[in-house]
């Protein structure tokens, strides 16, 4: 069975003195959650001081980017020599990233290889616009997008990462996807996407989780499904209640 995985991305939010109230708020009860990982992804200014907070639980961290050279003239960037003392996981390829940034499946490629070169487990995400689900091409640009992300990877090292299906229409807006919907975008397209270029074991051993409007209230629908193994939450991870959704998903896999 597929360990589940949830982990809290508060983008652009929170200062150093307001993550660390939220850390010490959480962090008990995050802690104690033992059938599930959890990690915490804040900004780059917040991590050495939540990394501190952290030490002694076993709550995960996480980056929210990273760039994919080990240092050099890359003015703003941070690079995965900088995250590796500090985090066990950062966020790839993220929706947010892709539209205002404009990054391509090539440059998220590029990332997850050097996140894996120093140890690092990508959240690497993939998921369609509206325009492109009005247009019903879900399967299209999601399984294109998984097969741009992950190439020339061995079946090992993606059967270690976690890949987040976020559908865009969904995050932030309050419009979840429905589990059946949402499952079946990452059991038979994602999943089946894996195992056409690493082979049927690998698909079954990676993780994916469900994104996109994530509450305590809805969160047991998305982790009862046998194909979604966790979830990468944004607005509800900067508040107190994290810990219900993490329990209440926990508790919708039978842990």
């Amino acid at each position: 069975m597929r360990r589940p995985i949830i982990a809290g991305n508060w983008k652009m939010n929170k200062t150093i003195t307001e993550a660390v109230d939220l850390v010490r708020s959480i962090r008990r009860g995050l802690n104690e959650v033992k059938a599930a990982d959890r990690v915490l992804c804040p900004p780059f200014t917040a991590l050495a001081t939540v990394s501190e907070l952290l030490q002694a639980t076993e709550i995960g961290l996480g980056a929210q980017d990273m760039y994919w050279q080990d240092k050099g003239a890359y003015t703003g960037e941070i690079s995965p020599l900088m995250l590796k003392e500090m985090c066990q996981y950062v966020i790839l390829g993220h929706s947010e990233r892709r539209a205002y940034f404009g990054e391509t499946d090539e440059a998220v490629n590029r990332k997850v290889r050097a996140a894996l070169t120093h140890g690092l487990t990508p959240i690497v995400c993939v998921g369609e616009t509206e325009a492109q689900y009005d247009a019903g091409q879900t399967n299209a640009v999601v399984g294109g997008q998984v097969r741009g992300c992950l190439a020339g990877l061995t079946a090992e090292q993606v059967a270690g990462l976690v890949i987040a299906y976020e559908p865009v229409w969904a995050i932030g807006t309050g419009k979840a996807a429905t589990a059946a919907g949402a499952g079946a975008v990452i059991g038979l397209t994602i999943r089946g996407t894996v195992a056409e270029m690493v082979g049927e074991a690998a698909a079954q051993a990676v993780r994916i989780q469900y994104g996109g409007s994530v509450t305590p209230d809805n969160i047991a629908e998305f982790m009862a499904h046998p194909d979604i193994d966790g979830a990468l939450v944004g607005g509800a991870s900067l508040k107190p209640d994290f810990i219900e959704l993490v329990r209440n998903g926990a508790r919708a896999k039978g842990l």
